[in-house]
């Protein structure tokens, strides 16, 4: 009985593990295995040597940089905007006012929304001619801005799309770590004084410290994980000639359409140890600011 109850944990965990290994570790090992192959031929698996070339091919190929530079570009945008207009609507949500819950169900839709469908309806939006977006400009007098087939606009549109799509899940997340303060606090700092914004600041903000960590943990690996959204809006192109590559996007062209498993895998364990040393530089830096 005794080595009984020490065994059924361990095959309550068997099956999670066994898939974890079957599907996360070994394929890790294998895609570090695939970077120093030099000349890997994937349906022989012959190569020609064992070395750094790939990782040199990768840093040589001109849309690497491109890549980096749009990735870098895009999560300096999305995460500090995503954090604001986030802290922004939960601070609204979390009032009492009529009609609260619709408009928390409302902010919730985009995550259980079709993404190919929600990123049609953001191309439409985003259109020349008849995109709604235009149109307001053209309201207030300014010109039409063709947002799809223009390089220096493409990264932009991309950008609104990624705040947009970050908007729920972060506004959600902030919201509940707010609904989790004590009241107490804000009511002493009323008595004491203290406004709507100083509250804000010296009160809400401290103690919601654990969720912005979250969240920016969050933004961090979804923006750097950015390629989903280039599909629906530029056809599955990487923007007007090649343009808006990124990281996963390049990683994803370099293994199905250029049958190169050897840069592919080197780019890839090059994002992942970049994405991997961000975040811990941000958790550092987040403790920090906690204490």
């Amino acid at each position: 009985m005794r080595l009984w109850r020490r065994l059924t944990p361990l095959a309550f965990l068997a099956p999670f593990a066994a898939g974890t290994l079957a599907f996360v570790f070994y394929p890790i090992v294998d895609v570090v295995r695939l970077s120093f192959l030099e000349g890997h031929v994937f349906l022989t698996g012959e190569s020609s040597g064992v070395g750094f070339g790939n990782y040199a091919a990768a840093f040589a190929d001109p849309h690497f940089a491109t890549a980096v530079r749009n990735t870098t570009l895009y999560a300096a945008g999305v995460i500090p905007t995503t954090l604001v207009l986030g802290l922004a609507s939960a601070w609204l949500l979390n009032r009492s006012f009529v009609g609260r819950r619709f408009f928390q169900t409302v902010y919730f839709l985009p995550l259980v929304t079709s993404a190919t469908a929600i990123g049609l309806a953001w191309r439409w939006i985003f259109n020349f001619d008849y995109g709604v977006l235009n149109y307001f400009l053209s309201l207030i007098g300014l010109p039409a801005v063709n947002w799809l087939n223009d390089p220096s606009w493409g990264l932009v549109a991309l950008m609104v799309y990624g705040v947009w799509s970050m908007l729920p899940l972060t506004t959600v997340l902030l919201l509940v770590g707010m609904q989790n303060i004590d009241p107490r606090y804000g009511l002493a700092a009323r008595v004491d004084g203290a406004g709507a914004f100083a509250r804000f600041r010296t009160v809400t903000m401290p103690l919601l410290a654990p969720s912005i960590g979250l969240v920016l943990i969050v933004n961090l690996i979804t923006s750097a994980r950015v390629f989903d959204e280039l599909f629906p809006l530029f056809n599955g192109k990487p923007g007007v000639a090649g343009s808006l590559y990124t990281m996963v996007y390049f990683i994803y062209d370099a293994f199905f359409k250029s049958g190169d498993l050897g840069k592919a895998s080197a780019a890839a364990i090059v994002f992942s140890i970049a994405v991997l040393a961000l975040a811990l530089a941000q958790l550092r830096l987040q403790r920090r600011w906690r204490r």
